[in-house]
């Protein structure tokens, strides 16, 4: 199979996935894709590395860890693979744009290949998933960077092909991320395991967790509702 029958098999699936005439699927779709939608999730997980770590020395190792995921996420795609690439996103492809459904006029910038969303969103994910160790957190943490993705389809600023090797890049970061950050981590702590009904094996309350994951659950429900009121 050539390049120009995947890009063909892309751009169909795209026309499949993109829009819906739905005012209310529109807005929700524009809410998963901000990032001010998630602020209350980030700062759930800021407050949980904050109280579940002992010493500064590890708060810090986490924190930059992920500010180095999102380092390598969007300054490999938005800082060198796009511009590298110059692959249209879908909104601005001659080829394509004027059938695709915009919402709100909203295009993004010129180049969509890779997408920083799903790379961004994953790399975190996977990261903090290997961190805390909880599967309640892993399907959360999941979801929510798998409907960033699907927004950024729906909205027609990027194809699939986009979105899934955003993913791949994003596993690679997050796991390559972790390895180091265990590296250095067994430098500045004791390896415990921990068996418990109240902790994760990495020693995180699960009260704790309960708070990211309702937090992760009210901004569904605020998108919902946010949805529902501007129909």
């Amino acid at each position: 199979m050539d390049l120009s029958t995947l890009e063909q098999i892309d751009r169909e699936l795209l026309l499949a996935l993109n829009g819906s005439h739905s005012l209310f699927v529109d807005t929700l779709m524009m809410t998963f894709t901000s990032a001010w939608t998630w602020v209350p999730l980030y700062v759930s997980l800021f407050y949980v590395v904050i109280k579940n770590n002992e010493s500064m020395q590890q708060i810090l190792l986490i924190l930059c860890s992920v500010a180095l995921c999102i380092f390598l996420s969007d300054g490999i795609s938005s800082g060198i693979i796009k511009p590298l690439i110059g692959r249209f996103r879908p909104t601005q492809d001659p080829m394509i744009k004027y059938q695709i459904d915009i919402v709100n006029g909203y295009r993004g910038g010129m180049y969509g290949f890779f997408s920083s969303h799903a790379a961004n969103t994953f790399s975190i994910c996977i990261f903090l998933c290997m961190v805390i160790r909880n599967k309640i957190l892993t399907f959360g943490l999941l979801s929510w960077s798998l409907i960033n993705c699907w927004s950024r389809i729906y909205l027609g600023v990027h194809y699939p092909g986009d979105i899934l090797c955003g993913l791949v890049w994003g596993f690679i970061v997050g796991m390559s991320i972790y390895v180091i950050y265990r590296f250095f981590y067994k430098r500045i702590s004791a390896d415990m395991n921990f068996v418990s009904s109240q902790y994760t094996s990495t020693g995180y309350a699960l009260s704790d967790i309960d708070i990211i994951v309702s937090m992760l659950m009210l901004t569904y429900m605020y998108a919902l509702m946010r949805a529902t009121i501007f129909i």
